[in-house]
């Protein structure tokens, strides 16, 4: 979690060592992608639910600011050898801007418990993926112009069944996860 002393600089330091790990896990995750019409399938949303479940709203918010800001100062970030403003801008924007937002919400559910339970982190990735069909959702057919009709089928449907066995898979690897760190720390 992000530090709580103004003074702690071995939280600070902690913490910047998470982000450029969150970031890194980001980057990569972008990079296993299926290219679709409008927005690829990636791995992305696994990555940012993860890390707002592992690092806690604040930590995980953050390092999803600086992955898009890691993007907008044009290192290539995001899915493809993209970066620069023209995804943030483009028809992955709302997409992108949701996952600061779902950061937010799956970090602040498992600090309350919810990543101790693979049926409640379930819950939470997924409220986490309905925040981010949302956005990218709203994105599509609003800031884009492609209308509620075509913004669903091709920025929400193609992606369900894969957002489901995400879920799945981060909220079983989530508390293996945290069992081995246990065990060492």
């Amino acid at each position: 979690m992000w530090p709580t002393r103004p003074g702690d600089a071995v939280g600070v330091v902690r913490a910047i060592v998470l982000i450029a790990l969150g970031t890194a896990l980001m980057t990569l995750s972008a990079k296993v992608n299926l290219p679709l019409p409008y927005v690829p399938m990636t791995l992305q949303t696994l990555v940012v639910l993860m890390i707002g479940a592992g690092y806690g709203w604040r930590l995980g918010s953050a390092t999803m600011i600086a992955y898009l800001a890691e993007g907008a100062m044009g290192l290539p970030v995001f899915a493809g050898p993209v970066g620069g403003l023209a995804p943030l801008v483009g028809p992955t924007a709302g997409y992108l801007y949701g996952f600061v937002a779902a950061a937010v919400i799956t970090g602040w559910l498992a600090e309350r418990g919810w990543d101790r339970n693979i049926a409640l982190l379930f819950v939470a990735m997924a409220v986490g993926h309905l925040v981010i069909f949302i956005a990218g959702f709203g994105w599509l057919a609003t800031g884009i112009g492609l209308g509620a009709d075509k913004a669903w089928a091709v920025g929400v449907t193609p992606f369900i069944a894969a957002s489901v066995i995400k879920n799945a898979l981060g909220a079983t690897l989530m508390p293996a996860a945290r069992r081995i760190i246990d065990r060492r720390g």
